[in-house]
C-alpha cells in the first residue's frame, strides 16, 4: 500500500508530462487529480492506524540502490508515526490543490505541464518523508527544490517569474551545500547513512570532538549545525529566507502547496526526524531556538505593512515556520510537528482563499483596491475567516479553540516551561510575534472584505474588464496572477485608500462600470470548505495524541518526546498561559481601530514614522544588502572572467592564438617554397653546415 501511495503521483506526473497536449487538458487533470486523491485515501488509514495504536513502525524495501565500499544504500520506505503525519499532510493538501487548480488554471494553455509539475512535486516530498536513509532524503530534498523551480517559474515568459525561480534555486543551493556537508560528515563519523542506525549511535558521541577548519570542535554540534543550514534554506529561516516572498510569482495554487504542506516544512521534518542527534548538542538546539525566534519576529514585522495579499500570507508562513523551529530548539519536537500539522490546513486555506479573492477581482492582488467584498463572495469570506481565527489562535481553554489555539499556544508555553535563557527569549519573541500575527491577519480581513469598495481605482481591473469586452487578451488567460505596479496606488501607507482625487480615477470608474466581483467555481470552493473543517477542528481533535498525555505512545519513538517538558508546560503560571490570547485580542483591537473605525490612522502613522515604515516595507533591506555583498560582486567576477579570462586570455592564447601561429608559420613557410633550385640548394647547404658544426662540437 505504501509503495502505491508514494509512486502514484510519479506515474501521474509521467503520464501528464509526456502526454501533454496529446492527451489534452481534461485527461491530464483527471489522471493527476485522481492519483492524488487515491494516495490521500491510502494515507489516512495509515495515519489512523498509528493514532489508534493498532499499527507500528515498519520498513518496506523497494530495491538496492548503492553499494560502494562501506556504503550500502537501499531504496526503502519507512513508515512510522512521523511519516504517517507527513503523508496525511502532503497528500491531503496536494489533492485539494489539484482539484482547486481545475478552476484556477482553467484558461491556461499549459495545463498538462502544470499538473505534471504539481504531481512531481508531491512525489518528491513523499520520497523525502518516507526516507529510511540520508541519501534517499537528499534525493527527495533536491526533488522538491527542482519542482519548486519549475512551478515558481511556470509562467517563464515573465522576467519576474524567471528571476524568482532562479533566486529560489540559488538560495536553496546555499542551504543544500551545508546539508550535503552534514550528510558527508555523518557518514564519516557513523560509517552509515541509515537513519535508525545513526540515531541509535548518536548518544554515544556526546562530548566527542573533530578537527574542523584548523581547530577542534564538538562533533555533534558541527554535524547538527551543518544539517540545520539545509533546514534554514528549505524552510526559509532568517538569512536564507529571501526566496520565499518572491515565490509568489508562481500561480496561487503553487503558493498553497509550497507554503503549506511541502517544501517549507521539509526542514522542520528533518530536524524532528533527527531529534536524537540534536538532543546530544545543547549548543545546536540553542542556535535553532534563536534562529527560529528571530525569523518569527522578523517575518511578522514585515507582514504588517505588505499590501499584496499573497505576500502577507507568505511572510506569515515564514513567521509560523520560525515558531516550529524554536519549538524544536527548546526540545518540544512533538509540539513543532503538531503546529506543522495544523498549519498545513489553515495556511493552505488562507492561500487558496486569497486565490479565490484574486480570481474574483480579475487577478488584482493589491488589498488597497479591495474592500466590501464579504457580500460579493460570502463563502470565500467565511473560509478566510476560519483561517484567520485559526492562525491567530482564537479559543477558550477547556472549551473550544481553533487549530492555532492548541498548537501555537503550546509552542509558546513550551518555550516558557523550558526554563533556559534561550527559552525565555523565545517565549517573549513568540508573544510579540503573536500580537503582530493577529494584527496583520485582521488587517488583511478588513482591507479585503470590509469598508468602502475601492475597485474603481485599480488599473488592473480596468484593463481586465476592458479585455473582457473584446479589446484585448492576456497571454495566460485569467489564470495570470502576476503582481502589477499601480500608478494610481496610494503611497501614504499600508492602510491608506486610493486617492479620491486621482486624475485617472474618473476614467477608471467609467471603465469598470457594471463590474461585480463573483464567487469562484465549485471546484475551487470545495477545497475551501474541506480545509475550513481542518482549520476549525484539527487542533481540538488531535491535540491529545500529539501533545497530550498519550503523546509518547502515539509517537512510538519516531521523534524525541521530552516528557519532563510536557509535564512542566502544565505547571507554568496562569498569566503566562493567557498571554497568547491577551495579545491576540490586543492585535485584533488595534487592527479594528485602524482599519475599520478610523482608517486615517495608518496614513498618520506613516507620516510620523516614515523611516520605520520604509524599513519594514523594504524587508529590513536584506535584498539590498545581499545585492551589494553577493549579487553585484558575482556579476563583476563573471564579467572579469568572461572579458579578461575567456576572451583576452584563453581565446587570445588558445584558439585565436593557435590560429594566428598557424597563419604566421604558413606565411614563413610559403616564402621558403619559392620553386627556385638555387634557393633549395642554399637551404640544404646551410643545413649541412649546421649539422657538421654540431657533430664537430660533440
Amino acid at each position: 500500500m505504501i509503495v502505491l501511495l508514494v509512486f502514484l503521483p510519479l506515474l501521474a506526473a509521467i503520464v501528464a508530462g509526456l502526454g501533454n497536449r496529446t492527451i489534452g487538458n481534461v485527461a491530464a487533470k483527471v489522471v493527476t487529480t485522481g492519483c492524488l486523491f487515491a494516495s490521500c485515501a491510502l494515507a489516512w488509514p495509515i495515519f489512523l492506524g498509528f493514532l489508534s495504536g493498532s499499527d507500528s513502525a515498519h520498513v518496506v524495501k523497494v530495491l538496492s540502490f548503492i553499494t560502494s565500499g562501506d556504503l550500502h544504500v537501499d531504496w526503502a520506505l519507512r513508515v512510522d508515526t512521523l511519516t504517517a503525519v507527513m503523508l496525511v499532510v502532503v497528500t491531503s493538501v496536494s489533492s485539494l490543490v489539484h482539484l482547486y487548480s481545475w478552476g484556477y488554471m482553467s484558461e491556461d494553455p499549459s495545463q498538462p505541464r502544470f499538473f505534471a509539475y504539481l504531481s512531481l512535486f508531491t512525489f518528491a516530498m513523499l520520497m523525502l518523508v518516507t526516507s529510511d536513509n540520508l541519501i534517499q532524503m537528499f534525493f527527495g530534498w533536491e526533488g522538491v527544490g527542482l519542482a519548486s523551480y519549475l512551478l515558481i517559474g511556470f509562467w517563464y515568459e515573465k522576467p519576474s517569474a524567471q528571476a524568482a525561480a532562479i533566486k529560489a534555486f540559488v538560495v536553496n543551493r546555499v542551504g543544500d551545500f551545508g546539508f550535503s556537508l552534514g550528510i558527508f560528515g555523518t557518514f564519516l563519523v557513523f560509517g552509515t547513512v541509515s537513519i535508525p542506525a545513526i540515531l541509535a549511535a548518536a548518544p554515544g558521541m556526546a562530548g566527542a570532538s573533530i578537527g574542523f577548519l584548523g581547530g577542534r570542535v564538538d562533533l555533534m554540534t558541527l554535524l547538527c549545525l551543518l544539517l540545520f543550514v539545509g533546514a534554514m534554506g528549505k524552510s526559509a529561516q532568517l538569512g536564507l529566507h529571501v526566496w520565499l516572498p518572491d515565490a509568489m510569482e508562481g500561480p496561487t495554487p503553487v503558493s498553497a502547496l509550497i507554503h503549506a504542506a511541502t517544501m517549507v516544512t521539509a526542514g522542520v521534518f528533518m530536524v524532528c526526524r533527527l531529534s536524537p542527534m540534536f538532543e546530544v548538542s545543547p549548543t545546536a538546539l540553542t542556535v535553532v531556538t534563536y534562529v527560529g525566534a528571530a525569523t518569527a519576529l522578523f517575518a511578522a514585522t514585515v507582514g504588517t505593512v505588505q499590501t499584496d495579499i499573497k505576500r502577507v500570507i507568505a511572510y506569515s508562513t515564514c513567521s509560523q515556520l520560525g515558531y516550529m523551529f524554536f519549538a524544536a530548539g527548546v526540545g518540544a519536537y512533538n509540539t513543532a510537528m503538531f503546529h506543522l500539522f495544523t498549519h498545513a490546513f489553515f495556511k493552505a486555506l488562507l492561500f487558496l482563499g486569497a486565490g479565490s479573492v484574486i480570481h474574483a477581482m480579475h487577478h488584482e492582488q493589491d488589498m488597497r483596491f479591495y474592500g466590501g467584498l464579504w457580500k460579493k463572495i460570502p463563502l470565500t469570506f467565511f473560509a478566510m475567516m476560519a483561517g484567520t481565527l485559526a492562525i491567530t489562535g482564537v479559543g477558550i481553554e477547556e472549551v473550544f479553540g481553533f487549530a492555532g489555539f492548541y498548537s501555537k499556544d503550546a509552542i509558546i508555553e513550551a518555550a516558557y516551561a523550558r526554563g533556559t535563557t534561550a527559552g525565555g527569549i523565545a517565549y517573549f519573541v513568540g508573544i510579540s510575534a503573536a500580537l503582530l500575527t493577529s494584527f496583520y491577519s485582521w488587517r488583511l480581513i478588513y482591507l479585503t472584505f470590509f469598508g468602502t469598495p475601492r475597485w474603481a481605482a485599480s488599473e488592473h481591473i480596468q484593463h481586465a474588464v476592458h479585455d473582457a469586452h473584446g479589446h484585448g487578451h492576456d497571454d495566460h488567460g485569467h489564470a495570470h496572477d502576476a503582481h502589477h505596479d499601480h500608478h494610481d496606488a496610494p503611497d501614504e501607507g499600508a492602510g491608506a485608500e486610493p486617492h479620491a482625487h486621482d486624475p485617472g480615477a474618473e476614467h477608471v470608474t467609467h471603465g469598470t462600470a457594471g463590474y461585480h466581483p463573483h464567487e469562484s467555481p465549485i471546484v475551487m470552493l470545495i477545497p475551501l470548505v474541506v480545509l475550513s473543517v481542518g482549520a476549525i477542528l484539527a487542533g481540538a481533535v488531535f491535540a491529545p495524541a500529539f501533545i497530550g498525555e498519550g503523546a509518547t505512545a502515539f509517537w512510538q519513538g519516531s521523534l524525541h518526546v521530552n516528557e519532563h517538558l510536557m509535564h512542566a508546560m502544565h505547571g507554568i503560571p496562569e498569566l503566562a498561559k493567557l498571554m497568547p490570547s491577551i495579545v491576540m485580542l490586543l492585535g485584533l483591537a488595534i487592527a479594528t481601530w485602524a482599519y475599520l473605525l478610523d482608517r486615517s490612522i495608518p496614513g498618520r502613522f506613516v507620516a510620523s514614522f516614515g523611516g520605520l515604515y520604509q524599513f519594514l516595507l523594504n524587508k529590513w533591506y536584506f535584498d539590498e544588502l545581499y545585492d551589494i555583498l553577493f549579487v553585484k560582486p558575482a556579476f563583476a567576477l563573471g564579467r572579469f572572467l568572461w572579458k579578461r579570462g575567456d576572451q583576452q586570455t584563453i581565446d587570445r592564447f588558445g584558439p585565436n592564438g593557435a590560429a594566428a601561429l598557424v597563419q604566421m608559420t604558413s606565411v614563413a613557410s610559403r616564402k621558403l617554397q619559392s620553386g627556385y633550385v638555387y634557393t633549395y640548394a642554399l637551404v640544404m647547404l646551410i643545413g649541412l653546415a649546421a649539422a657538421a658544426t654540431w657533430a664537430m662540437a660533440i
